[in-house]
């Protein structure tokens, strides 16, 4: 019996099925869309800062002092920034080795059965809402940590970053220990995603080599998940940048930009913003905006360089795994 095998590809200049027409056209409304509302809410804020920064006194980029309402208002965000930059640099010191260690204990060291209970735990912090972390840091660590910031001063006082006169440690110290908690879950999920699609063939030939569990890790997986794990360090870095609720209730603002990271004081974007829009005339609200769009162009580039980095990487996909 003969069988005929006719040419299923639809002809040249066609777009194929009616569906696919459909789907390609929803497909690129959505992203046109979002390009939309990214270039909507830059002009916005764009406008809204101009407006402020076109009667500010001082240097917005230098100026200590945020007092909006002044006649005439005097405002900058060199309290802010530093805070903000400081206190991410903490959390990510903190939550990025130790997520790492988790997703590769869940994903080499223990059966995938554990590993895989381990990882719902984990991500179960992420379902926490931010201000629950808050009270939780307010309440239960805060008060906690003086006793672990006195052993800090009698040890590395002398560094006078790390001295301490006592006192309610809400300080940017504080607030780095709360973010590095609340950005474990996304550092250590993105990162065991990534180990799990170290190839199996590199591993096992570095098992038949006599290779040790520790140098296939070193040799095999870690290589390979180096663009991923900093991938995911720096989303973990976009959250912490713009965390407001907790950084709110933990921390104790003050425009005095000091080294001395266990005392309180200091102030990050999103906790200004929070903290003083309700109490703010139309023009301060205009100053809170510009230091909105500080806080947005620096998220906007810590994720674009997430973005380029997984984007130099395939390997990150599976697709060659």
């Amino acid at each position: 019996m003969h069988t005929e095998l006719h040419d299923i590809s639809p002809p040249a200049g066609s777009t194929g099925r009616r569906g696919d027409r459909v789907f390609l056209g929803l497909s690129r409304g959505a992203g046109l869309t979002i390009l939309v509302l990214m270039g909507g809410i830059a002009a916005f804020l764009a406008w809204r800062a101009s407006l402020a920064l076109a009667q500010n006194e001082g240097n917005f980029l230098t100026t200590f002092e945020w007092n909006a309402n002044a006649s005439p208002p005097v405002f900058g965000i060199a309290v802010l920034a530093f805070g903000t930059l400081v206190s991410s640099l903490i959390a990510m010191i903190l939550a990025v080795p130790i997520a790492v260690a988790i997703a590769l204990f869940t994903t080499h060291y223990v059966p995938r059965r554990i590993g895989s209970l381990i990882g719902y735990v984990i991500d179960l912090l992420a379902a926490v809402p931010s201000i629950v972390y808050g009270l939780w840091g307010a309440l239960l660590l805060v008060p906690h940590l003086v006793g672990v910031y006195e052993w800090l001063d009698s040890w590395l006082g002398w560094t006078v970053v790390l001295s301490y006169d006592g006192g309610a440690p809400r300080s940017l110290m504080t607030v780095g220990i709360l973010l590095a908690i609340m950005i474990l879950p996304i550092v250590t999920n993105v990162s065991r995603e990534v180990f799990r699609q170290a190839p199996d063939t590199h591993q096992e030939a570095a098992l038949a080599l006599g290779a040790t569990r520790w140098e296939v890790v070193r040799t095999a997986v870690l290589p390979f998940g180096r663009s991923g794990v900093i991938s995911a360090s720096m989303l973990g870095l976009g959250r912490a940048l713009g965390e407001t609720m907790a950084v709110a209730t933990v921390l104790s603002p003050s425009a005095i930009l000091s080294a001395r990271i266990l005392e309180p004081g200091g102030g990050t974007f999103a906790q200004n913003i929070a903290s003083a829009f309700k109490e703010a005339g139309e023009f301060g609200r205009d100053a809170l905006i510009a230091s909105g769009l500080v806080l947005f162009v620096i998220t906007l580039l810590v994720n674009g360089a997430a973005r380029l980095i997984i984007a130099r990487r395939k390997e990150y996909s599976g697709a060659n795994a």
